[in-house]
């Protein structure tokens, strides 16, 4: 390893250790929101209620001094509850027009059960995941940098819930799963939220700031894959298109995720290039909100995790 990914791998795990002050446990989730951050991208987050989605957020954003956002989605938001909306005030006697900005405007926003709200509503965060900006009355707001969408759905609850469309969901470069934290970490958990204890102890350390946080984005590019494993990675996303146990398979926009994923799960593993084990980590969370698989796969038991699995195993064969 060189001295300036050595530098910069010990940053990154500071960051988790700061993150895991206040989390315990869900040492892959944090490292694939940081993946999602360093790819400049967006993730789906999927668990049900109560294993602390939005403190583990907060804590990303208080590690990497980022602004931070939430937005609680209902049927009744508005799309303008989100953008923002354009005032009438006065001044000096005259009636002028002036935008108030949204909570959009932030580096990270976390659109919590972003499933509750109305497709028009979902829409509205479209251009602002693709282009970094919103257009409100004609006008165009650029977003600051960084900009970063976590949204989180409950896989239980669906009742009253409008289902993310495909175009949406395509926009998130990771889905996440967050299950139950082992017994350790949940004793771990307890002791920490049920006794009386100083706030100072939840308090989340700074360790990166905005302007580190963008050279990351850009070092993360800059690691190196060999042809053969970037060519194995794309035959990977074309065999999700002609897979007998897959009704609807990943756009290329899937092969650009695997790679740049798999560069930003090498730089937080400290390599100096992509590796099979860095394509085999991040292939379940880009891919399995992309694919959907047939009915008589699924009624023979199989999950996209599962049919991803065999895909990998089968096509990314380069050695280590």
């Amino acid at each position: 390893m060189t001295k300036a990914l050595k530098d910069v791998h010990e940053k990154l795990q500071g960051v988790m250790k700061a993150v895991h002050t206040v989390v315990q446990g869900q040492e892959e989730v944090t490292e694939q929101i940081l993946i999602a951050l360093l790819t400049n991208s967006h993730a789906l987050l999927e668990s049900v209620p109560g294993l602390g989605k939005t403190t583990m957020i907060k804590a990303v954003a208080d590690a990497l001094k980022l602004k931070f956002n939430r937005v609680q989605n209902t049927p009744d938001l508005m799309p303008s509850d989100i953008t923002g909306t354009v005032m009438v005030y006065e001044r000096a006697g005259k009636q002028v027009l002036e935008f108030q900005k949204g909570p959009i405007f932030t580096n990270i926003m976390l659109a919590d059960e972003i499933n509750r709200a109305t497709p028009k509503t979902q829409a509205a965060m479209l251009e602002a995941m693709a282009e970094h900006q919103i257009t409100v009355g004609g006008e165009t707001y650029k977003l600051e940098e960084p900009f970063f969408v976590l949204a989180t759905q409950n896989p239980i609850d669906q009742e009253g819930t409008y289902p993310l469309p495909e175009a949406q969901t395509d926009r998130f470069l990771l889905k996440i799963f967050i299950d139950y934290p082992n017994t350790e970490a949940e004793t771990r958990v307890v002791e920490m939220f049920a006794t009386d204890v100083a706030k100072d102890k939840f308090r989340v350390p700074q360790v990166l700031d905005k302007a580190d946080v963008l050279q990351l984005q850009e070092l993360t590019k800059q690691i190196p894959i060999s042809k053969e494993l970037m060519a194995q990675c794309v035959k990977l996303i074309q065999k999700t298109r002609s897979h007998d146990e897959i009704r609807i398979g990943a756009s290329p926009r899937a092969s650009i995720g695997i790679v740049l994923a798999a560069k930003a799960h090498a730089l937080l593993k400290g390599n100096n290039f992509v590796k099979r084990s860095d394509v085999a980590a991040v292939a379940k969370p880009v891919l399995r909100h992309r694919l959907m698989l047939t009915f008589n796969a699924e009624q023979e038991g199989k999950t996209t995790d599962t049919v991803i699995d065999e895909l990998v195993k089968a096509n990314i064969k380069t050695k280590e």
